[in-house]
């Protein structure tokens, strides 16, 4: 990984826990046991602390930052889509926030709630518990169902276990020059399948 000291704070990774080689972090970040940090995540701890609890990820071409004196937190089972913006705020407990969405300041996502992909959630906004919210700026569009949140939950899940899979089998390759005849599949049945099938 890149990891940059600033002002003599030091990132802390623990024991258990995946960042891509070529994810950033920056000074005051924490990263948990058992949470993933994507390719090109940036966590930039030169203001504020950035926290990533256990099993929360935070994925591709992510960016975490904020002001001084204010934590940009992810919380446990939190997860965080490829290109989504989190500057200053909170993703609750199996929150989900959506596919290049933006959370800013001194707002806070509750508790297995969803916020849509490309949502735009406004400072200080308070999003309750077990909604999904939607919409530029991002609005509360219903309570969610409990087999969606199970199916946030399962989602989760698949990141908690790559995290286990990118520790043990994870590593730079040459490309073959040729696809291989009978080439293997990672997974023939997966159990998880998006929502739009599921």
């Amino acid at each position: 990984m890149n990891c940059y000291e600033i002002d003599g704070l030091v990132p802390v990774v623990e024991e258990g826990a995946y960042v891509h080689p070529t994810a950033v972090l920056i000074g005051d970040v924490i990263v948990e046991q058992g949470a993933y940090i994507g390719p090109l995540a940036s966590l930039r701890g030169d203001f504020g602390r950035i926290h990533v609890q256990h099993h929360a990820n935070v994925q591709d071409n992510c960016v975490m930052h904020g002001f001084p004196d204010a934590d940009t937190l992810v919380r446990p089972w939190g997860h965080v889509g490829h290109g989504a913006i989190l500057h200053g705020c909170v993703v609750g407990e199996n929150a989900l926030v959506g596919m290049n969405a933006v959370v800013m300041d001194g707002a806070e996502v509750g508790e297995n709630s969803i916020v849509a992909a490309h949502a735009f959630v406004k400072a200080e906004m308070r999003i309750p518990a077990n909604v999904l919210v939607a919409g530029t700026p991002a609005r509360v569009m219903r309570e969610l169902r409990p087999e969606e949140i199970e199916w946030k939950r399962q989602g989760t899940q698949t990141y908690i276990d790559l995290v286990g899979r990118c520790l043990h089998s994870l590593r730079p390759a040459t490309p073959l020059k040729a696809v291989e005849p009978d080439r293997p599949r990672l997974f023939q049945h997966a159990d998880y399948l998006p929502k739009y099938k599921a």
